[in-house]
């Protein structure tokens, strides 16, 4: 039971963190639940494109740094955020309470926490405690990031139609590029330098997250006075 909770606890926490940074138009709690659960489903598709693709890659390839890149870009991080990208696109994406700049963050990082809660389970259960803290301070995280960056770039395609192609690209493009040098890092070796890289890749994904995330508040701000503004001089006309 311990070790359930250490597994699922950083997502919880992580939704929370995200969802009080929504400031001017709370989401309805069944979507946002909604978008957890669609996240936990989106592994499914991840790990049936890994397992049907890692062998037959790694038969034609061999082993190299060059498979590791592709492994590593391609196979799973474009596999785990190609998922998650069609959780967001399938389910809050669509829904009328998707009507926030600030709403592509939120809904992302929902659909990310889902998918990455249920692999901390199976992470945390098979290996341990130690696997446990190391993920919660890490790979759960990281996994919000990426999130971060897909949603930022979604509520863009929402929001400015005119460019929607563009964005939508780069809602899958950014957490593939980010996820798949954090995890290259891991995959190519097992030395403090290996780690080291990892590392400094989720601390720039974090700083740039954060800063995604003011950046939408302000748009989001900027939003609702607009609809508030419109809404009075209505008013004073009728």
């Amino acid at each position: 039971m311990g070790l359930l909770a250490l597994a699922i606890a950083p997502g919880i926490a992580i939704c929370l963190f995200i969802y009080f940074k929504d400031k001017y138009n709370r989401e309805p709690l069944g979507l946002l639940i909604g978008s957890f659960l669609m996240g936990i489903l989106s592994i499914l598709p991840a790990i049936i494109i890994q397992i049907a693709l890692t062998k037959p890659i790694e038969r034609i390839m061999g082993e190299g740094v060059l498979y590791t890149a592709v492994f590593s870009y391609l196979i799973v991080a474009l596999s785990e955020e190609g998922s998650k990208f069609l959780g967001v696109r399938l389910l809050p994406y669509r829904r009328k309470a998707f009507d926030d700049p600030f709403d592509g963050i939120i809904y992302s990082v929902m659909v990310s926490m889902g998918f990455a809660t249920l692999e901390n389970v199976m992470y945390v259960l098979q290996h341990g405690v130690g696997t446990g803290i190391l993920r919660m301070f890490l790979s759960v995280p990281a996994h919000a990031t990426f999130g971060v960056l897909m949603g930022y770039h979604i509520g863009l395609a929402k929001f400015v139609p005119a460019r929607k192609q563009v964005y939508m690209f780069l809602a899958i493009f950014w957490p593939v590029v980010f996820h798949g040098t954090f995890d290259f890092f891991l995959f190519v070796g097992n030395t403090w330098m290996h780690f080291a890289g990892a590392v400094i890749s989720f601390i720039v994904a974090v700083k740039l997250s954060l800063k995604l995330i003011r950046r939408k508040q302000d748009m989001s701000q900027e939003h609702f006075v607009n609809i508030d503004t419109l809404n009075k001089e209505g008013h004073d006309v009728l």
